[in-house]
């Protein structure tokens, strides 16, 4: 981990600069004024100085000129003068680089040593993530020095809106991870960043904003709970999933991936990560989970949104099934992972079997209903498995990650936790007639903060 020193005397600045950069993958130390500025520079001779040039005491420029008499530490200005006198006064001063305050996250971290933008542009741009991820992949081999140990190498994903645990590539990189040469693929645990926002609908009215944040809730829960549980029985099974946020992979895995399949995510794939993943264990790698680091993120509170982004999970899922004959005849994958990921491929397509089955029941009538009641001690089973796990991941959830609510509202959940599963047979069904309409091409679901976007966004293969 590279150590940064900032120096600022704004403390809300010189937090919100060591957030950012942390979260960057550095550690950051702050100095308030020169003196310290100097101190910190000698004791624990960082890699980079951040350096406001206004300063109380001893001020910035002659922080510079120290600097730049007894090292050629690379330094970034940071300055609220903005005029052409100033910038060329500081970049003669020795500064590296010099940035006029006001400015943006991405502009700073442009100009971090160890962060080089991919920038992709029409045509190539806006295809699809399989094939971004595929540009970055082919970027970060170029940029590599001819020799590296690309099997020592770490590739994280992680989303825009994205914010890894403290610690987390520490987590990935131990015993349980990549400590292990067989592991190539470590996927992370996801939260919902957005879970305490009050008015998530900041301009709509009190009624959409309760049922905005119980959305939010339902995703929460979701993600801590029930799929950490899937995650960590599919450790056991030898059949952990990949998913687009909080994915790491060994380069040298995914370098015998491209070798096999061409390239290591598929470009047109609705659920490149997961089939990632499926790759990675049929080249003979282990893919594991680490459920005390985790990824945090947007939930959305839009229905619709939420739903077209289920949508393409239903229809990925079933667009795996392709890939029943290789991993029923692989040898790297066991007698227990076998059944359970095909129970992941074939489940919206148990979904619509459900649905069909309820219709069948519905226009029946009388006779299906008198069937129904001779079983109905079989009926009445059926339900409750249908529901207890549900009720109680409710209280679960509460205690692990809301211990501040009621048992009461923890049981709530539980319930609105059923029902929100429900959204399972929609989505399957509208996945399964999407595929039959031949809609298979990609779209990622726009964040929070985005407006509908125009002209093409997406491939239809």
């Amino acid at each position: 981990m590279t150590r940064l020193l900032v120096v600022e005397d704004d403390p809300d600045l010189s937090l919100a600069l060591r957030v950012l950069l942390t979260r960057g993958g550095h550690d950051v130390s702050l100095a308030a004024d020169g003196r310290e500025a100097l101190r910190l520079l000698f004791a624990e001779r960082p890699a980079l100085m951040v350096l406001d040039l206004v300063r109380p005491g001893l001020d910035g420029w002659e922080v510079l000129d120290r600097t730049r008499d007894m090292s050629d530490l690379p330094v970034l200005v940071l300055s609220g003068l903005g005029e052409l006198d100033d910038r060329v006064r500081g970049l003669r001063s020795g500064a590296d680089d010099y940035l006029v305050k006001p400015f943006a996250q991405a502009e700073l971290l442009a100009r971090d040593p160890l962060v080089h933008p991919v920038r992709r542009h029409r045509p190539d741009a806006r295809v699809g993530k399989g094939a971004a991820l595929n540009a970055a992949y082919d970027a970060l081999g170029a940029h590599l020095p001819a020799g590296t140990d690309r099997s020592r190498v770490v590739v994280c994903v992680v989303d825009a809106d994205g914010h890894l645990s403290p610690g987390a590539p520490a987590l990935v990189s131990g015993p349980e991870g990549f400590g292990d040469p067989d592991t190539g693929g470590v996927q992370i645990g996801v939260r919902m960043r957005n879970v305490d926002d009050a008015r998530p609908l900041p301009h709509r009215g009190r009624t959409a904003n309760a049922y905005a944040r119980l959305l939010i809730r339902m995703q929460d829960a979701e993600f801590a709970v029930s799929n950490t549980a899937m995650q960590l029985q599919r450790r056991r099974t030898g059949s952990v999933g990949l998913g687009g946020n909080g994915q790491f992979t060994r380069l040298s895995a995914l370098d015998r991936i491209a070798a096999a399949e061409r390239r290591p995510w598929q470009r047109d794939a609705l659920l490149e990560d997961y089939e990632l993943g499926l790759h990675m264990r049929l080249a003979g790698y282990g893919v594991t989970h680490v459920h005390d680091a985790w990824v945090s993120q947007e939930a959305l509170p839009h229905t619709r949104r939420f739903l077209t982004q289920r949508t393409r999970w239903a229809q990925g899922n079933i667009a795996c099934v392709r890939h029943t004959g290789r991993l029923v005849s692989s040898r790297h994958y066991g007698a227990r992972g076998v059944p359970e990921s095909l129970y992941t491929f074939f489940q919206p397509i148990a979904h619509l079997a459900t649905l069909l089955l309820t219709a069948v029941v519905l226009v029946a009538g009388g006779s299906a209903a008198e069937v129904v009641l001779a079983a109905w001690p079989l009926a009445l089973a059926l339900g409750l498995a249908s529901v207890v796990p549900f009720v109680l991941a409710g209280p679960v959830y509460r205690r692990e990650f809301a211990a501040d609510r009621s048992r009461i509202k923890g049981l709530l959940w539980g319930l609105a936790l059923w029902l929100y599963a429900y959204h399972l047979f929609l989505v399957s069904a509208r996945g399964f007639v999407r595929l039959v309409r031949g809609r298979t091409g990609w779209a990622k679901t726009r964040r929070n903060a985005e407006t509908a976007g125009v002209g093409p966004v997406a491939t239809e293969s």
